[in-house]
């Protein structure tokens, strides 16, 4: 881990994931050893990116999961318990296109209510990238296996089978941007 926010994003993420959730937690890791590749694409925010990989599934923690929809609970567990970095925050609630899964959901309107999205575009674009070429168990893949890969978990007709449904062209157009943004790094 690069900074002292993310060092803190490790313990937290850990501590709720590690023990109930070793795959979750696996993925959190993979995700976050993404972030550390986008350093040089994201400069001071690396941290911060980082720190919102890691943290991004702490919703799923069987003891936060109060809604049932992990980027609403995780969200309001770092701001409600540990008072966390507000852009960190809403980060967490609005990772990979989460809106469009709230909408399924019933719950658009409160998670823009109490998170709304973060303006900064390439650090959104930047979590999406590394949760996107992240496998459950924390190994790089391209992001259409990725979406294959939660389809078939969940099902296509599945409430998560219709919003990756809605959401691949989203994904696939900030993963698009981060390589893009990747590939013009000087060497």
């Amino acid at each position: 881990m690069n900074g002292s926010m993310a060092k803190w994003a490790c313990s937290v993420a850990e501590a709720e994931l590690r023990e109930p959730l070793l795959r979750r937690w696996a993925h959190s890791q993979g995700v976050a050893r993404r972030a550390g590749e986008l350093a040089e694409v994201v400069g001071d925010e690396a941290d911060l990116l980082i720190a919102a990989a890691v943290l991004h599934d702490v919703g799923y923690a069987p003891r936060l999961a109060v809604t049932g929809f992990h980027p609403l609970d995780g969200a309001r567990f770092l701001r409600d318990i540990h008072a966390a970095d507000e852009r960190l925050v809403r980060l967490v609630a609005n990772h990979s296109c989460a809106l469009l899964e709230a909408e399924e959901r019933g719950l658009r309107a409160v998670l823009e209510a109490e998170f709304p999205l973060l303006d900064d575009q390439r650090l959104v674009d930047a979590l999406v990238y590394c949760d996107m070429t992240t496998t459950p168990d924390g190994k790089a893949t391209p992001a259409d296996a990725r979406l294959t890969e939660i389809t078939s978990r969940y099902g296509s007709d599945s409430l998560v089978g219709r919003f990756i449904r809605r959401a691949a062209p989203e994904i696939f157009a900030a993963v698009g941007r981060v390589e893009a943004a990747l590939a013009a790094q000087p060497r």
